[in-house]
């Protein structure tokens, strides 16, 4: 199945129906999807970061969850599938996928399924609308970054803490000192290192198109994240997808902080779910780069909009702790999703028909 998840959009597989052995299903997958190509011509890939992911999901062997998916950035210059990080836009289609595709029984009115991401271990509870025991996708929820409305999906991350590398903060601290620049390297289901924008000379108000051409900018970015990718432990992430890249800066339309994020060498149209809480829950953090530009609303439950340039992601905090030591809880927001195609995609590699 084809899915709009959140502000991004993928191929839907069963892991049944996919070659057993790590390397052949990868084969079928890139031939699929048509990569490496940056057009992607010869596959249903979308020839953009955003448009060529795909999820692999099957009942969960965890008692805990209901089922498990592997998420998996396909690159478009590679022959390579990145399996590191999480994609909470993909997940929110994994739980009306499992439905639709008969792996776990619907309720009538509100379906809630929790759903194990295998890349970086972490457990999120969705609600899916199911009025007569059907998924539906038309309502009145909308997303910036995606036209129209259609039926919310409320994700709730339930341990996302240190996700890939382990910690919230795999230094130890809210702030380093990164290639000369002060930054937070943070893990809240994403591996991000966010910074100011003016501290790199930008405002954080750019389009996504200037940014895109501001190869200055881009190499001084990919400077930074190369020596944070090691101060995180993640060694050398020159071929990885993560840590992303997050400049934050003042609000500009009355939210809590303005973005543009980097995934990691294209800046995002809007953000990424993971990398949005991971910035939301550094602004939480006194001292850091986040909370010196953000208007952060006071409580224990904080709804944060993070502005981007396409919109706004509001992402919903609960703190505990004290003001000195705050302590980000649970992390929380509200995705739309839509079954776009059903039918059978065809691996040139095999001349073989995979149903998903």
């Amino acid at each position: 199945m084809m899915f709009r998840g959140g502000t991004s959009k993928g191929a839907y597989f069963l892991a049944d129906d996919l070659p057993a052995d790590p390397a052949a299903r990868d084969a079928a997958i890139l031939s699929i999807m048509g990569s490496p190509d940056a057009r992607q011509i010869d596959g249903i890939g979308g020839a953009h970061p955003l448009t060529s992911k795909i999820a692999i999901v099957a009942r969960a062997k965890d008692a805990g969850c209901d089922v498990e998916f592997r998420f998996g950035q396909v690159l478009l210059d590679a022959a390579r599938i990145d399996y590191t990080p999480n994609c909470g836009n993909i997940l929110a289609g994994v739980a009306p996928f499992a439905l639709e595709r008969g792996l776990l029984d619907l309720a009538d009115g509100e379906t809630r399924v929790r759903v194990r991401t295998l890349n970086t271990g972490t457990l999120a509870e969705l609600a899916v609308q199911t009025p007569g025991k059907r998924v539906s996708y038309d309502g009145t929820a909308r997303i910036d970054g995606v036209p129209g409305t259609a039926a919310p999906i409320r994700v709730a991350f339930l341990d996302a803490e240190g996700s890939v590398c382990g910690k919230l903060l795999p230094t130890g601290n809210a702030v380093d000192r990164v290639a000369g620049i002060d930054a937070t390297l943070i893990d809240n289901g994403m591996p991000v290192v966010v910074l100011e924008a003016a501290i790199v000379g930008r405002t954080g108000y750019e389009t996504q198109d200037a940014l895109d051409k501001d190869v200055a900018l881009k190499a001084r970015l990919e400077e930074i994240r190369l020596e944070a990718g090691r101060l995180m432990g993640l060694g050398d992430v020159s071929a990885k997808v993560i840590p992303k890249m997050a400049l934050v800066a003042p609000p500009l339309a009355g939210g809590t902080l303005c973005t543009r994020s980097f995934i990691p060498h294209a800046c995002h149209a809007s953000i990424g779910v993971f990398a949005a809480v991971s910035v939301a829950t550094a602004a939480a953090l006194p001292g850091t780069p986040a909370a010196r530009v953000a208007r952060m609303p006071a409580g224990r439950t904080r709804l944060l909009s993070i502005e981007h340039p396409t919109g706004v992601l509001e992402v919903a905090l609960e703190v505990g702790g004290t003001d000195a030591q705050p302590v980000v809880e649970r992390a929380g927001l509200l995705r739309t999703a839509r079954l776009l195609f059903d039918g059978y995609a065809y691996a040139q590699t095999s001349a073989q028909a995979f149903e998903g």
